[in-house]
């Protein structure tokens, strides 16, 4: 009896060990990040009046390219909430033609145009991509949005029958001795089909291949397919295929055209495999003002600034879906606390640099949400924004403690959201500021990780080797 009495203190104080480590965990639900708010607001001031970007280089075999936001060469913005509201608006559109895409090409639906005619085909809203690159065409500068899910590179070319407006002069390829028409019974042009779901056109006089690009929302480009020399930085591309779009519709933000960074043959990435090696890289920037990133072309990482170690996974092999980057996810921790959702493992998930904010299954943002708020609780409320169902007012703060959010991917790779890309900040004065992820309509959809969530990550593509890897970089650091 005396020996249990002993004991009572010893056990007593472990179980009140235990309940107090219980508590702080409840309490602290591990991991967070802070995020100074007056730091990731965006500076409705901070437009810049071109964006022509001259710093490139060449180092260690890999060519570098300054990136900007589009937003920061578009001129001042009169309403930015307005602005806000139409980029989401804009985003659901892309991910609504994305979806319509994948079904297309897994179910064999292909449209075979002909004529002027311009159908309504599967395709991504241009207005949500956001970054931009100067390149060199046949000597005149070009600023092009980068985009990962197109394949054919275009800029807008004289004569033109429409076009929209853009910051400098239209390509005009009569004052290129090295431009060249594709003829339309070349392979090249029969690649079209495959790169934009649409095949090649004969032109009458000469026969040259004309192509048409047509979008979700209505808006296109048609041309002709041509070869010229590309400069990027200081590397010349000889013979590089190219749509010089004759007829243009759509709010493009006053860039040149596209640069399409998918996986067809036409693409950027496949017509420069013999001298990058089809890798290529990116580090995209925050909101911050005249924040830049990169676009680096090559494999040698020893160019990369990265804090942390690259985690590689390997792209999901699914021949219908080649012109696109797919992952295997296996899972997300919020706040270090791992999900419990049965999508995770069933599918792939896309990867997309023009796709805004991340989407996902609905079965998976519910639980994601529900933990969020569990950790993230106490902060006034404020009412949703567009495609964003969970919103604080955050006026009253100078900083917060933020759960972290990780993507984990097959083989141990994972995708830690930097602090930039956790919150969409509707009002700059941070009252009304959402948790940038959203759900998709359906359970059968596929998931994308948005640009938002890219932020401040080095996201390699190795295509040779079919494999795509994250690191932590600060993007800032060209």
């Amino acid at each position: 009896m005396a020996e249990a009495i002993s004991l009572l203190p010893l056990n007593l104080s472990l179980f009140l060990l235990i309940l107090l480590g219980v508590a702080n965990r409840v309490h602290s639900f591990g991991e967070k990040t802070v995020l100074p708010l007056h730091k990731f607001q965006w500076n409705q001031h901070s437009a810049i009046p071109s964006c022509f970007s001259q710093k490139s280089r060449r180092e260690n075999g890999a060519t570098i390219l300054e990136m900007k936001h589009r937003d920061y060469c578009s001129g001042p913005v009169n309403d930015w909430n307005e602005r806000l509201q139409k980029h989401l608006i804009s985003d659901d559109i892309r991910v609504l033609s994305l979806q319509t895409r994948i079904k297309n090409v897994v179910s064999g639906r292909i449209q075979d145009l002909s004529g002027t005619q311009i159908p309504i085909t599967s395709g991504i809203r241009l207005q949500t991509l956001n970054y931009i690159v100067t390149v060199e065409l046949g000597g005149q500068n070009m600023t092009v949005i980068m985009d990962t899910g197109s394949d054919l590179t275009w800029v807008q070319c004289q004569p033109c029958k429409s076009c929209y407006n853009q910051q400098g002069p239209l390509f005009n390829p009569s004052n290129s001795p090295s431009y060249q028409s594709v003829q339309c019974n070349s392979t090249t042009c029969q690649s079209l089909q495959f790169a934009t779901g649409n095949s090649g056109v004969c032109g009458t006089d000469p026969p040259t291949c004309n192509y048409v690009v047509s979008y979700g929302d209505g808006s296109y480009t048609r041309g002709e397919l041509g070869r010229e020399q590309l400069n990027l930085g200081t590397t010349p591309i000889d013979n590089f295929v190219f749509g010089c779009g004759r007829s243009n519709e759509g709010l493009f933000g006053g860039a040149s055209g596209l640069m399409g960074l998918g996986r067809s043959d036409l693409s950027l990435i496949s017509q420069t495999s013999t001298i990058f090696g089809g890798v290529f890289s990116y580090c995209l920037p925050s909101t911050e003002a005249e924040a830049t990133g990169s676009l680096i072309l090559g494999g040698d990482s020893s160019v990369y600034k990265n804090s942390t170690p690259i985690s590689y996974t390997r792209m999901a092999q699914n021949p219908q879906l080649s012109p696109f980057y797919f992952l295997n996810l296996t899972g997300i921790s919020i706040g270090g606390v791992p999900l419990k959702a049965p999508s995770f493992g069933n599918g792939g998930i896309l990867i997309d640099s023009g796709t805004v904010i991340t989407r996902l299954a609905p079965s998976i943002y519910r639980v994601l949400k529900a933990e969020f708020l569990k950790q993230f609780s106490g902060y006034p409320t404020a009412p949703g924004f567009s495609i964003l169902d969970t919103c604080f007012n955050l006026s009253g703060y100078e900083e917060v403690n933020i759960p972290t959010t990780r993507m984990h991917f097959e083989g141990n790779s994972e995708l830690n959201v930097d602090v930039s890309g956790m919150f969409y900040f509707v009002k700059t004065d941070a009252s009304q500021v959402c948790l940038a992820l959203a759900s998709l309509t359906y359970e059968d959809e596929i998931g994308i990780i948005g640009n938002y969530q890219q932020r401040n990550i080095r996201v390699i593509y190795d295509t040779k080797n079919s494999k795509l890897g994250f690191a932590k970089e600060t993007c800032s650091l060209m």
